[in-house]
């Protein structure tokens, strides 16, 4: 009976276990994830604290790293959750061994007294020699073999169970210690959370005696993005204008060629009427082709007719050519799954409409979205792709547009540019480096754009 409990027991441990491992293996890469994040934050904060003047671009990577602490915070509960129920589910496990240990102790006690017992009132000898035959000698000698066997699997168990439940032991130890250091670990993130929120508000308090200089900030900067979006749709139509002006070109070429073809054929007709009469003015008979392409209907060789030319304002992407077609599906299957145009950095300011950080009752609304990364930092095309504008303009330094298919990515505030107009590029291939503003800010603006429709590119990039 001891045999079956223990083994039935184990597959139900096992898994139970094999579930707390994949939880545990998660957390701990979702930990080290979030942990980078932070260092990276933290990296590029210092970069910007070092200047003098409290700077939006300050408030803005204060705003991330104590998004990144608090999500650090939540995930030491998490820990601290999970840790607590592996500590029960292993107490839980040395009560079962211990009472598997216990019934296996009994019943081999058990064992030794009946065995003691027998051999005082039978020699195992004497119980072998008193056989009456052969057969039966060999009979006894088994049964005394396998409850010798029997005996020494019972201890084997019993070590066994003595060495999980050890085992176990050790382990409710460590996680014991564990616990402990993640206890001090939330601690320690969160004074540095309450140091961060200190840290924010002072940033706040410094900008919101600010507020005339921000507002002429924010004004140049709308007058930046208007002109890049400007900029960005008078390319998206030179696009389509140049698409629909190949299209009629090829349109054109196709009915000429079909018109040659068509002249072509009523010419044959001609020859082959010429011949059946002159044959029938012989008094011959016609050749069977010649009478064949005559009897043809004329109207099979009728010039097809001319479709409608498309408007250059029709936004419907009929005029791609097979190369740009392939390429354009090509990147929409790649949705969440675009290198990021940095290699180092966070998103600082979101796609979309939303409150100013400091100035009340003013909303703000970012086309694309920054990212803060290091001086320096190399900036890389997401996609294969053809290099499409390169331009400087007030407010967004130098820009990069590249065209996939149907849509374009963006690269703006750029300190320099190492590629030109109508180069192909290839995925995470080198454009330029980042600009760093006069409040020591290094952030680049990426927009992705689908013809005239903005994208959040949030949507598009690769998840960290």
């Amino acid at each position: 009976m001891g045999l079956l409990v223990f083994v039935a027991l184990l597959p139900v441990t096992s898994v139970q276990a094999q579930q707390t491992g994949l939880n545990r293996q998660g957390l701990e890469k979702e930990k080290k994830q979030n942990l980078e994040k932070m260092n990276q934050i933290r990296t590029i904060l210092k970069q910007t604290s070092s200047e003098k003047q409290a700077g939006l671009g300050q408030l803005k990577a204060l705003d991330q790293q104590i998004q990144t602490q608090s999500q650090q915070i939540g995930l030491l509960n998490k820990d601290l959750q999970l840790t607590e129920s592996e500590i029960t589910e292993l107490r839980q496990a040395s009560t079962t061994l211990t009472k598997d240990l216990n019934k296996l102790r009994s019943e081999y006690g058990s064992m030794v007294y009946a065995a003691d017992k027998r051999r005082q009132q039978v020699n195992p000898l004497g119980f072998l020699f008193a056989a009456d035959n052969f057969n039966q000698l060999v009979a006894r000698y088994r049964y005394l073999r396998q409850y010798s066997d029997a005996r020494q699997s019972q201890v084997r168990q019993m070590n066994n169970v003595k060495t999980m439940l050890q085992g176990k032991q050790h382990a409710t130890q460590r996680k014991r210690q564990e616990q402990k250091n993640t206890i001090g670990a939330k601690v320690s993130e969160t004074k540095s959370l309450e140091t961060l929120k200190t840290a924010k508000n002072q940033v706040v308090k410094e900008l919101s005696q600010k507020e005339s200089e921000l507002k002429t900030e924010m004004a140049e900067s709308r007058r930046a993005v208007e002109q890049l979006e400007a900029m960005i749709k008078r390319l998206v139509l030179r696009e389509a204008r140049e698409r629909a002006e190949r299209e009629a070109r090829e349109r054109t070429e196709r009915n000429r060629i079909a018109r040659l073809e068509v002249a072509r054929k009523a010419a044959e007709r001609k020859r082959a009427a010429d011949a059946i009469a002159a044959a029938e003015k012989a008094g011959e008979k016609p050749a069977p082709a010649d009478v064949a392409k005559v009897e043809r209907p004329a109207e099979r060789d009728a010039d097809p007719p001319e479709p409608a030319p498309k408007k250059l304002d029709d936004r419907r992407n009929n005029n791609l050519n097979d190369e740009e077609a392939a390429l354009a599906s090509s990147f929409t299957s790649s949705r969440a799954h675009l290198p990021w145009p940095v290699t180092r950095g966070f998103i600082s300011d979101h796609f979309g409409r939303k409150p100013h950080p400091v100035l009340r009752g003013i909303f703000v609304e970012n086309q694309g979205v920054d990212i803060q990364t290091n001086a320096g930092e190399g900036v890389r095309t997401v996609y294969d792709g053809i290099v499409q504008d390169v331009a400087n303009m007030p407010g967004m330094n130098n820009v990069v547009a590249i065209q996939h298919g149907d849509y374009f990515t963006v690269y703006a505030k750029l300190r320099s540019v190492s590629v030109r107009v109508g180069q192909r590029v290839k995925a995470r291939e080198s454009i330029g480096t980042v600009a760093t503003d006069k409040n020591g800010v290094s952030e680049i603006q990426f927009q992705i754009w689908k013809e005239f429709t903005k994208l959040n590119p949030e949507s598009w990039l690769t998840p960290r």
